[in-house]
């Protein structure tokens, strides 16, 4: 972990979703799952620094979203009442995710908040009870917490470890934010698909049954896969704008890249079934 003038830096790490089925409605009203959760070596980043009066400062204010409605406040508010600790924190977040994209930032956010403010306020609580935590904020969070790619079924709270291939991806930011309720209110959304294993994902089959709804509804989205389709097999992640498509080598991610239509943003990242938010040592900035 980066230690900067008694900062503690960690990394909220973007994911994929590298399918996503719905099998089923539930009696509460929410939607069975199927999906494939894997991370990129791409993040947000979130620094915290301990205060001893008890108070929550999140210093960077990101456009729209008052500070108290923020995951990190709300995941180190949980955290503070799980935990009874006395203690506050500063927190920094450099926020390169976008809103609405499929990428997780949000609970990413959230996630690493925990995992970080865990270690500074000297917590002690295990992955799991985090896990916890976090699954009042979000489904997403706890894989998140957990840190391993993972095959994710129910709301996304039942998931298990998986260890896909780990490709090289260049995913493409069309620059508009997709409203997930709407897109799972939709009457034109699939919610009937049939269940099936992580041995027939692997074998090829699996998509995103988001994917057409939200192509009719943002055509900045319909052309932005239509445009990457003509270089790979080209997805949307989660209910999201982001699109994606893997590639053998980051040479030739980055030759897709460089063709970018100048109206998106996009970037290459790696594949990752461990987590960027673990396995960093310690070191000095």
């Amino acid at each position: 972990m980066n230690k900067q003038d008694n900062w503690l830096i960690r990394p909220a790490p973007a994911k994929l979703n590298l399918f996503l089925h719905i099998t089923g409605r539930r009696d509460d009203g929410m939607h069975n799952l199927q999906t494939l959760f894997q991370f990129l070596d791409y993040s947000d980043e979130i620094a915290a620094r301990c205060r001893q009066d008890g108070r929550i400062c999140l210093q960077s204010e990101i456009a729209g979203v008052a500070n108290d409605d923020n995951l990190v406040v709300r995941a180190a508010k949980l955290l503070q009442q799980f935990s009874k600790t006395v203690l506050g924190a500063d927190i920094r977040l450099d926020k390169r995710l976008p809103a609405g994209g499929g990428l997780g930032g949000g609970s990413s956010d959230a996630a690493t908040t925990l995992v970080l403010l865990n270690e500074i306020w000297q917590c002690g609580l295990s992955k799991q009870e985090l896990a916890d935590i976090g699954l009042q904020l979000g489904a997403d969070v706890p894989i998140f917490v957990h840190g391993e790619a993972a095959w994710a079924e129910g709301v996304g709270e039942q998931f298990s470890p998986v260890e896909p291939p780990e490709p090289w991806y260049f995913v493409i930011q069309p620059n508009i934010s997709v409203s997930t309720s709407e897109i799972f209110c939709s009457s034109e959304l699939t919610r009937d698909c049939p269940p099936i294993t992580i041995r027939a994902f692997l074998s090829g089959h699996g998509s995103n049954v988001f994917e057409s709804v939200v192509r009719k509804r943002y055509p900045e989205v319909e052309q932005a896969l239509n445009w990457l389709g003509k270089h790979a097999d080209a997805k949307m992640t989660g209910t999201g704008s982001c699109i994606f498509a893997a590639f053998d080598t980051e040479q030739q991610a980055k030759a897709v890249e460089t063709g970018l239509p100048k109206q998106w943003n996009g970037f290459v990242a790696k594949g990752c079934n461990q987590s960027p938010l673990y396995g960093v040592d310690d070191a000095e900035s």
